[in-house]
């Protein structure tokens, strides 16, 4: 931490850390490409995307007092010009608006934003893609790239109806993965899984009354799994057009919650295609 300086903060209304300013209600009204990264796990993700100058990079940084000599390796691994602010715990907590228990904030920046059939293109000759359709929950899109990092997949694509994984709750859910795993949100479901159909990817489309069941899959050089929100699950013009799979479970319950169903297919694929043993 030798190149690092930290700025003592002392007044909420500085306009040095507005950014973090009432940070929940500014989640639901976006950001414009930028994220708050909230947490020690979180903040490491961050300082490894920043160091392998990808899509990300840390604006500033904010902590607790007391959270700064145990987050002293992580910000170490931060360049020498992002600004580390420390505040005592009332300040932090007008700060944000809430008591922040956590006391480890940043702020991020999305540098360059890929199209899903961008995206496609750039994929390996043997991968594994897991597509959201319609997942508005934020823990649920945060479960979802927290398995397919888990699970080893190449890329999660969303369509323009499912939540930003960058919302600080869901980044928080993936545990950083959103940061660390490729992906791609916009247009519809039908247009990337068209992409995903003529890049040569198998795709399979989980539902409850899928007519192969999970462990029956073949395994391909590409493959792709399509989960639907809760609830509707996914339309019926895919579920019509792609093959469908099911998870066997008890008849004493109709579905499994998405992020569930997700890291089980997703284990399954992996497992299939060789990635994990």
């Amino acid at each position: 931490m030798s190149g690092l300086a930290f700025i003592t903060i002392e007044d909420p209304a500085d306009p040095r850390i507005a950014e973090f300013s009432q940070i929940r209600e500014r989640d639901l009204t976006g950001r414009s490409g930028r994220f708050i990264a909230e947490g020690t796990v979180v903040l490491r993700m961050l300082a490894a995307a920043h160091q392998a100058a990808g899509d990300f990079r840390a604006e500033k940084i904010l902590l607790l007092k007391n959270r700064v000599d145990g987050v002293g390796d992580i910000l170490a691994a931060f360049p020498e010009d992002v600004p580390v602010y420390v505040a005592d715990a009332a300040v932090i907590d007008a700060i944000a608006g809430f008591h922040l228990h956590r006391g480890v904030l940043a702020l991020g920046e999305r540098l360059s934003v890929a199209e899903p059939a961008d995206l496609v293109g750039r994929l390996p000759g043997t991968s594994l893609v897991l597509v959201g359709c319609g997942i508005s929950n934020h823990d649920n899109v945060g479960s979802l790239f927290r398995n397919a990092a888990a699970f080893s997949a190449d890329a999660v694509l969303l369509d323009e109806t499912s939540c930003d994984p960058l919302y600080r709750k869901a980044l928080r859910v993936s545990v950083g993965s959103v940061l660390a795993t490729p992906y791609a949100r916009g247009g519809s479901a039908e247009a990337m899984l068209s992409s995903l159909a003529d890049a040569g990817f198998s795709i399979w489309a989980l539902s409850p009354a899928g007519a192969t069941e999970l462990s029956s899959i073949p395994a391909t050089d590409r493959m792709a799994l399509v989960v639907g929100t809760e609830g509707e699950g996914l339309p019926a013009e895919i579920l019509s057009r792609f093959a469908t799979a099911r998870i066997a479970q008890s008849p004493h319950l109709d579905s499994l919650n998405v992020g569930t169903a997700a890291g089980i297919a997703l284990y399954s694929m992996a497992r299939a295609m060789g990635r994990i043993s």
